[in-house]
C-alpha cells in the first residue's frame, strides 16, 4: 500500500520527535511547505532508493533541530530577549562571490557569521568558551567529509566545512521554506509554492528566532549573513531586519544558470534515476529572471534607504577579493584592521575557490536554452547594474 503524504509526514515527525526528545514544535508555519515538498518527492522528483533515504534523513534532522531549539528556548527564557542588531546580509544570485565574500568577512573577530557546524548542531546553544573547539565541530566535519565520497567533486562546487560560515537557506530549512530543495531535487510544485505563495514572513520570524539562540551565549559585534534565496524576498528581508545593510553581488545571469546547472546536477545525479540537466537549467533561467525583476522592484519600491544596499559586481572582484572588501568597508566607514586583513589573506591563500580554478566549467550550450531569448530578458538588470555580458563557451 502506498504512504500518503499525511503518511509521511507523521512518520518522520514521530521519528523527529523520538531523536529530539521533545514535541513542541512552536508555530506550526512549517507544515504547509513540508506537505508540500513530501508530494513532490514521491513524485516528479523520481528518488531512487539513496534519494529516499537522504530526503527523509535530512527531513528528521532539520524537523529534531526545530524541536532542541524551541525546547532550549522554553527553558532559557532570556534567548527571546536578544536583539539582532544592523546585520551586514550579503545576496545575489548564486554562483556571483557570495560564499567567498562572506567567508573573508567572517575571518574579522567582529563579523558573527554562522558556522556549519552549529547550524547543523544548534543545540545546546554555542559558548564562547568553547566556539573553537566544542566536539559538534568534529561530528560535523565527519558528515561533511561523506559528501565529497558520495558526490566526487562536489567540494570544487561548493567548499564544505564545518568552520565555514553557513548561508541562510539551512536556517529557513527547519521551516520548509528553503531554496535548498528545489536545488537538490526536483520540486517543481514546491518551487512555484516558494516562489510566489509561501509566507516568508513567517520563514524571516524562525530566521531570527534561530540567530537569537545562536547569540545567546555567544556574541559579537554584529551578524554576517548571506543567502543569495534573499534575492527573492527583499521586502520581507527588510522588514524583519529593517536596519540591516544589504551588499547585493551581481554577475552575468547567463554564466550564472550555466554554472549553478553543473552545482545542482551534482547533487541530483546522486538521487535520481532520470536526470536531465536541461530540465534542470530550465527552471533556474526562470527563477534567476524572476530574482533579478524583484531585485529590480525592490529597488523602484523604496526597499531601501539610501546608503541602506552596497553593490558589488564580480568583474571587479573576481581578481582582487581583498581589494573588494577593503572597498566595502570604506564605503561602510569601518576600519579593516591588520590584523583582520591577514587573516582574510591566511583563508584566501588556503581557500581559493574559484579564484584557483576549482569551479568545473560546464557549456552554456549544454544546458539546451535559447542564449538570445534569455540575455534579452536579462537585459534590464544588466543594464541597471552595469553588468557585463561575459563570454559564454
Amino acid at each position: 500500500m502506498t504512504e500518503t503524504t499525511e503518511q509521511h509526514r507523521e512518520r518522520l515527525v514521530d521519528a523527529a520527535i523520538a531523536v529530539a526528545g521533545a514535541d513542541d514544535f512552536g508555530a506550526d508555519t512549517w507544515r504547509e511547505g513540508l506537505d508540500i515538498y513530501l508530494a513532490d518527492l514521491a513524485g516528479p522528483a523520481q528518488l531512487n532508493e539513496i534519494g529516499v533515504g537522504v530526503a527523509d534523513d535530512a527531513i528528521v534532522a532539520d524537523l529534531a533541530n526545530r524541536l532542541r531549539i524551541e525546547a532550549w528556548r522554553k527553558d532559557h527564557p532570556g534567548v527571546a530577549a536578544q536583539e539582532i542588531r544592523q546585520p551586514i546580509i550579503i545576496v545575489g544570485q548564486p554562483r556571483t562571490g557570495t560564499t567567498i565574500l562572506l567567508d573573508l568577512m567572517a575571518q574579522d573577530p567582529s563579523n558573527r557569521a554562522p558556522l556549519s557546524w552549529e547550524v547543523e548542531r544548534p543545540v545546546p546553544a554555542p559558548q564562547t568558551a568553547t566556539y573553537l573547539t566544542d566536539p559538534r565541530i568534529a561530528e560535523a566535519q565527519a558528515q561533511f567529509d561523506l559528501v565529497d565520497a558520495f558526490i566526487p567533486g562536489f567540494a570544487a562546487f561548493h567548499e564544505l566545512g564545518a568552520q565555514l560560515a553557513q548561508e541562510d537557506v539551512r536556517i529557513f530549512a527547519s521551516e520548509f521554506k528553503s531554496m535548498q530543495h528545489s536545488l537538490q531535487f526536483e520540486v517543481p510544485t514546491y518551487n512555484h509554492w516558494l516562489l510566489h505563495e509561501a509566507d516568508l514572513g513567517a520563514a524571516y520570524a524562525w530566521h531570527r528566532r534561530f540567530l537569537q539562540h545562536l547569540q545567546s551565549e555567544h556574541h559579537a559585534e554584529r551578524w554576517l549573513l548571506k543567502s543569495p534565496a534573499h534575492l527573492w524576498s527583499l521586502p520581507e528581508l527588510m522588514k524583519e531586519y529593517p536596519d540591516a545593510i544589504v551588499i547585493q553581488n551581481h554577475r552575468d545571469p547567463l554564466k550564472v544558470i550555466a554554472s549553478l546547472s553543473a552545482l545542482g546536477a551534482s547533487l541530483r545525479e546522486m538521487t535520481t534515476d532520470h536526470f536531465e540537466v536541461t530540465r534542470l537549467a530550465a527552471q533556474y533561467s526562470e527563477d534567476i529572471i524572476l530574482g533579478l525583476d524583484r531585485a529590480l522592484e525592490a529597488r523602484a519600491a523604496g526597499v531601501f534607504e539610501t546608503g541602506q544596499v552596497l553593490d558589488v559586481r564580480y568583474q571587479d572582484i573576481r581578481h582582487d577579493l581583498i581589494g573588494a572588501v577593503g572597498r566595502i568597508y570604506d564605503q561602510l566607514g569601518w576600519n579593516l584592521s591588520a590584523d583582520a586583513e591577514s587573516r582574510m589573506r591566511t583563508f584566501l591563500a588556503a581557500h581559493p575557490g574559484d579564484q584557483g580554478g576549482s569551479l568545473k566549467r560546464y557549456s552554456f550550450a549544454e544546458t539546451g536554452l535559447d542564449e538570445g531569448e534569455l540575455r534579452e530578458r536579462a537585459k534590464a538588470y544588466q543594464d541597471f547594474f552595469d553588468v557585463e555580458s561575459e563570454e559564454l563557451s
